[in-house]
This record gives structure tokens, C-alpha cells and sequence, in this order.
């Protein structure tokens, strides 16, 4: 496989700022471990949220399988694009 100058650039300046951020200290951003192991537990769903109760598959075959044998629907959710919408 050959990657084009452009593409490396690109890969070289988004592994520079990725070094950058994560050497940044979290104390000048004013959150200090235990606020945010405090907001982090706050910030997760609750173990009873109904969608945490299907039984996702992440392999098609398992899945049509599955749903063959029980005789129910598969539900696919296929994307394009950046997930979160920036493209």
C-alpha cells in the first residue's frame, strides 16, 4: 500500500496534537480527579436503561442466525460518514 505525502501530513500533524492534549495537564482545565470521577459516575446510564437489555450482536451471521431461531426481526444500523455528523 502507498500513502500520499498529503496523507501522511495529515497523519503526522494529528498524532503531534493528540501527543500535545493528552501531555496537557487537567488541572488547568479547573477539574481535579476527583470532580471528575465524581461527573464521570453522574454521565453513565443507569444498569436498568432498557436498550442495555437487548442483546446486541455485532456479527450480521450471529445475528440473522439468531433471529432465524427465534423467529424475530434483525434491526441493523448502518452509517456513513464521521459519527459524530462532522462531515
Amino acid at each position: 500500500m502507498r500513502i500520499s505525502w498529503k496523507r501522511a501530513i495529515s497523519v503526522g500533524c494529528l498524532a503531534l496534537l493528540l501527543h500535545l492534549l493528552s501531555s496537557a495537564p487537567v488541572a488547568a482545565a479547573g477539574l481535579d480527579e476527583e470532580s471528575f470521577r465524581r461527573l464521570h459516575a453522574e454521565l453513565q446510564p443507569s444498569a436498568d436503561e432498557p436498550w442495555r437489555t437487548i442483546p446486541w450482536k455485532i456479527d450480521l451471521l450471529d445475528a440473522q442466525k439468531t433471529a432465524a431461531s427465534e423467529q424475530k426481526p434483525i434491526f441493523i444500523w448502518a452509517m456513513d460518514g464521521h459519527p459524530l455528523g462532522c462531515t
